[in-house]
């Protein structure tokens, strides 16, 4: 990758600082297992608030933490810069009906090939929406999650994937906790050790500390592991993780932590050797594979979609000057897997208008061990730019496979 492309494809703060705080926010409203990609859905907004007027641009603009007149350009950043990453891909789609005429420099905001035609052909279109996010996403995703109709006039789409193989691997092990839902049914442990105590850290908050584990991925994505204390919301625990990301909050980094239980599901003690060895880090987690569908006029406040839902009234001119446009759609299908030996996360979003015994033990060694054998979340990002890609909340670890010799598809 030369120079330039590296300067044209790097995200830049403002676009950063406004995905994570979507990112944030749309935590906040989590209560059960989930998988979710603010970034998916950013673009798209930055993109319909640019072409939005009246209450449906101001809404656009406050969801977005930036003015409609700056999205589109810092969502064009964004796409780039993500597209530039190796093992993050990002594509956004358009589909208009052969009636509609863009503005033409609306249109030229958009990343460039994304524009495509609805033939009025409903599953003729159907069908080539699906192959288009089955294509962008490696089949991870195979089929973009809106409705088409006869009476769909655009539809507009991003397609983000990440996938990731660990500079150290787990190894697969039967999960062994104490906490009841889980304990039930053998699941799915993943177990490794290190000798770099700075992956593990305790995240203060005013809510209680967060333990993050840092899970480093190959070309700088990573995925972040958070537990909370017993009964802490899990938004409270996922905003902690984002909120670290900013310098919000102190992390107190695992060479500076003290002996005993010093954060959930991690204790520190010394330990007696028949010789000299570094410190370890042992840490146990669960496995994640998760496949969750996001309706975004649930919450119509927290992406900015209350005016442009009102479809007794247009609310796009900049896109369609002479055809009014309202959102009568707006969803989000996102996965994420989490093995032994990688990590595999894709969202597709989509918008759509209509008229994301033992010798003497004379040596002494400090011994890490952290746990996650109790619901925890998760956090994907881009090392370097601190951008999260996907989020999510682990309730249901899938079961120990019967057959030991069974690999767990993790989707390569």
């Amino acid at each position: 990758m030369t120079a330039e492309t590296r300067a044209r494809g790097r995200v830049g703060s403002r676009a950063v600082r406004a995905v994570n705080g979507l990112t944030a926010r749309w935590a906040a409203t989590v209560r059960d297992g989930t998988v979710f990609s603010a970034a998916g859905v950013w673009p798209l907004l930055a993109f319909l608030a640019d072409g939005a007027a009246g209450p449906a641009r101001s809404e656009l603009a406050e969801a977005l933490g930036l003015p409609a007149d700056q999205a589109a350009s810092v969502g064009r950043e964004l796409i780039a810069g993500m597209a530039a990453v190796p093992g993050l891909d990002s594509a956004v789609g358009l589909w208009t009906a052969r009636t509609l005429e863009l503005r033409p420099e609306w249109a030229a905001g958009l990343p460039a090939g994304t524009h495509g035609v609805l033939t009025g052909d409903v599953p003729a279109d159907r069908r080539a929406m699906d192959t288009w996010a089955a294509e962008r996403t490696g089949g991870l995703v195979e089929r973009l999650p809106l409705p088409v109709t006869e009476a769909t006039e655009l539809v507009l789409a991003n397609a983000l994937t990440m996938r990731t193989e660990w500079l150290t691997p787990f190894d697969e092990v039967p999960l062994e906790t104490a906490y009841g839902p889980w304990a039930a049914t053998e699941r799915l442990g993943l177990r490794r050790s290190t000798a770099v105590l700075d992956r593990i850290g305790v995240v203060g908050t005013p809510h209680g500390r967060v333990t993050r584990l840092t899970v480093l991925g190959r070309h700088a994505l990573d995925v972040h592991l958070l537990l909370g204390e017993e009964g802490t919301d899990p938004g409270r625990v996922l905003g902690a993780g984002v909120g670290a990301l900013a310098g919000q909050h102190t992390v107190l980094p695992g060479p500076r932590l003290p002996y005993g239980a010093v954060g959930p599901g991690l204790t520190v003690r010394r330990e007696r050797g028949t010789s000299p060895r570094p410190p370890t880090l042992d840490v146990t987690t669960a496995a994640f594979d998760l496949r969750v569908s996001h309706d975004l006029r649930a919450s119509p406040r927290l992406f900015g979609l209350t005016a442009a839902m009102d479809t007794d009234r247009g609310h796009f001119p900049g896109i369609s000057g002479g055809h009014p446009l309202a959102l009568d759609a707006a969803e989000q299908s996102a996965m994420a897997r989490f093995g032994a030996l990688g990590f595999r996360a894709a969202a597709v979003t989509a918008f759509g208008a209509v008229a994301g015994g033992a010798p003497d033990p004379r040596y002494v060694t400090t011994t890490v061990d952290a746990r996650f054998d109790r619901p925890f979340g998760f956090l994907a990002l881009h090392r370097h730019s601190r951008l999260v890609l996907a989020a999510g909340w682990v309730t249901d670890p899938p079961p120990f496979p019967e057959d030991p010799e069974e690999e767990w598809e993790e989707g390569r």
